[in-house]
């Protein structure tokens, strides 16, 4: 480098970064930035869906179905906590940049929809077919729910709609601890609790 005249705090730099950013990856990164803007621009919807599909190490969907309002004030609390030097959880920590954007899809008028055994994917956020401006969260978006156990709720719905309660924990992999976070949320609303009718059903 001497012999051809690089000036010293070149050479001095080489010895101190260990990767010298090259104007072609620069370049890679604009356009991948351009890309994601006019995406999130024109079809905010598939953008959200897309970045909480494959962004995210985390989910408090419980939180995030019940709108801007909960999702604001469970973010404050977390930020707080971080602030006055209180021990957060990793969780805790990756909801941060998970509840800010969220948090920016209510701005611009979109929601979250209620998980359902009818409609949720397994793995992916989609959009909500029966609401425009609504997101669906997946099943694995439930804390401890896996994607076998996502899938069989699937693939059970497929041969067959669901007709109660029982039905689903016995078609699907389920744990009762996951059937009742479901029940909590209101998964099973209109659906009866046993396979067998009551009068009162009919």
């Amino acid at each position: 480098m001497r012999k051809y005249d690089v000036p010293t705090w070149y050479i001095e730099s080489c010895k101190k970064i260990k990767y010298m950013f090259p104007k072609a990856h620069a370049a890679a990164y604009v356009l991948s930035a351009v890309r994601v803007a006019w995406w999130k621009l024109y079809y905010p919807r598939e953008y959200y869906a897309v970045y909480f599909t494959t962004r995210c190490d985390a989910y408090d969907i419980e939180t995030m179905i019940q709108g801007r309002d909960v999702v604001y004030n469970k973010y404050q609390s977390i930020l707080n906590d971080k602030q006055n030097g209180v021990k957060i959880s990793n969780k805790e920590e990756a909801l941060i940049s998970v509840f800010e954007i969220a948090l920016e899809m209510f701005e611009r008028g979109y929601h979250f929809s209620n998980i359902s055994l009818e409609k949720s994917d397994s793995q992916n956020f989609i959009m909500d077919p029966d609401d425009d401006m609504a997101l669906l969260p997946p099943f694995v978006s439930i804390d401890g729910l896996g994607t076998s156990v996502g899938d069989s709720v699937v693939e059970a719905r497929q041969k067959n709609k669901f007709l109660s309660k029982e039905d689903v924990m016995k078609r699907t992999k389920l744990t009762n601890n996951q059937i009742e976070f479901l029940t909590k949320l209101g998964a099973f609303e209109n659906m009866s609790e046993e396979n067998q009718l009551s009068l009162f059903d009919l």
